[in-house]
């Protein structure tokens, strides 16, 4: 994999040349980033800590938070470091490492989507069965499977990227390392790769998206047979804003990726930016904090550490 390339390093021209613009873009990504992680790896930890949220939407919700912070780690801290820095270099090996991180977490949220928008559905249409359908085994094995078909995807997306010799031009017209950025700097033929990248993005994807839009239709007709209409309010209200959040990532990546190389132009960053950026800022907000089950755990958390602090302070006043 990447065995034919001469180029030791490559240019990442970023997301703007603009000095004037790099700063203020500096500060607004630094704090997307800090309230990703805050928020991801709070849900992580409220997950964790609280035995109410031991269930499998949670402990979906868990990789699908962990994903989040790996995906958004793989491209903000250079993104971020490029935009304070004259020298944009990465390396040949760096470049690759940070293409296979990206491909791997991305096709692993595809994947756990499906798995939350399959495990609502069960949850929302079929109650009665759902322990039994969607068991502790079960919920690890559709997470393995999904880690597992991402890695393999990833190996497949990166080979066929950077497979290919690399004489020409080593910039990037990017703020990373991504495919057709990378393609364009071959010397070799990657209309054999492009047709393999693109089949295997539309199984991923289509797939994906197909179970997730089938699921949100079986769902929406459970919720259309409600009778109270407060239930058909709030369930409506979740659906919507879940679509949304799918409907931002997988429209952005619909088209970044279904669409012919030749095709794309400078509104690529502008897009990479909503789904590797925006997005795992977003999911956490959408997919738990306005859940109120989460906000109970965070108000009982917040008790906890309140009294045990009163508790700390009453044992040191007797000391």
């Amino acid at each position: 994999m990447g065995g034919n390339h001469t180029q030791t390093k490559f240019v990442l021209l970023g997301i703007t040349d603009s000095l004037h613009v790099q700063a203020p873009l500096f500060g607004l990504f630094l704090l997307i980033y800090i309230v990703t992680l805050v928020g991801n790896i709070g849900i992580m930890v409220l997950v964790w800590v609280v035995p109410s949220l031991h269930t499998p939407m949670y402990f979906f919700l868990t990789h699908f938070s962990f994903a989040d912070v790996c995906y958004s780690t793989v491209i903000s801290p250079k993104m971020l470091a490029d935009l304070l820095s004259e020298n944009k270099t990465i390396s040949f090996a760096g470049c690759m490492t940070q293409f296979h991180g990206f491909a791997f977490f991305a096709t692993a949220e595809c994947h756990l989507l499906a798995v939350m928008a399959y495990d609502r559905h069960v949850a929302i249409c079929n109650p009665l069965l759902y322990v039994m359908v969607i068991s502790s085994h079960v919920c690890r094995r559709l997470v393995a499977s999904s880690y597992i078909i991402a890695f393999l995807s990833a190996i497949i997306y990166t080979g066929c990227t950077f497979g290919g010799s690399f004489c020409g031009p080593n910039q990037i017209d990017h703020f990373f390392c991504d495919i057709s950025p990378v393609l364009k700097l071959t010397c070799s033929d990657t209309h054999s790769s492009e047709m393999v990248i693109f089949a295997f993005v539309a199984i991923n994807v289509m797939g994906t998206s197909t179970i997730i839009l089938l699921s949100y239709i079986c769902i929406l007709r459970t919720i259309l047979r409600m009778r109270s209409a407060r239930s058909r309010s709030r369930a409506f209200n979740t659906c919507a804003s879940h679509l949304m959040a799918v409907s931002l990532f997988y429209g952005t990546i619909f088209f970044m990726y279904l669409q012919p190389m030749s095709s794309h132009s400078s509104l690529d960053k502008v897009a990479s930016i909503f789904y590797t950026v925006v997005t795992p800022m977003l999911n956490p907000f959408i997919y738990s904090l306005r859940n109120k089950e989460v906000k109970g755990a965070l108000v009982k958390c917040r008790r906890r550490m309140l009294n045990h602090c009163q508790h700390q302070r009453v044992v040191s006043a007797r000391k």
